[in-house]
């Protein structure tokens, strides 16, 4: 699979929590994957959005661990990139992922994702989670798929 060709396709591209988790703190495998699909967003002037669901999800297990160093590196990357935009959840976010958990049984977080993917016009899902390839209102790349 072309990751090239297949990022090139979308002006906007949505980036759930595992691809930043891999990213920032797996260096094989699929974190070469996540930095490939980074790498190739910047360099071809693709915007990467994501939610303010990723900061929870990407700092509660470092913060258990008290790895300090690793939560200052996410929250520059998620609050400070001007590559990496954060949006919050809002209303109209919320009664989409409701719509979204009651056609597709999603779980809140994941319906959150989605729906602001969706309503920040992202033609791109960027996950790890086979379980939302069942998704039919936006593109969904899986990690794991371009190995």
């Amino acid at each position: 699979m072309d990751i090239e060709r297949i990022i090139k396709k979308h002006k906007r591209i949505m980036l759930d929590t595992a691809p930043i988790i891999y990213f920032i703190e797996e260096p094989r495998d699929l974190g070469k994957i996540a930095n490939q699909i980074i790498t190739i967003s910047i360099r071809n002037n693709i915007n990467m959005i994501t939610s303010v669901i990723t900061l929870i999800e990407v700092l509660t297990h470092p913060l258990q661990l008290k790895r300090h160093a690793i939560v200052e590196k996410y929250k520059e990357i998620l609050c400070d990139s001007r590559d990496l935009i954060m949006y919050p959840i809002d209303e109209i976010i919320a009664e989409r992922a409701a719509e979204l958990r009651a056609k597709y049984a999603l779980k809140t977080p994941d319906a959150l994702q989605i729906a602001t993917c969706i309503e920040y016009d992202a033609s791109l899902f960027v996950t790890n989670d086979v379980r939302l390839k069942k998704i039919d209102e936006v593109a969904v790349l899986l990690l794991s798929d371009v190995m």
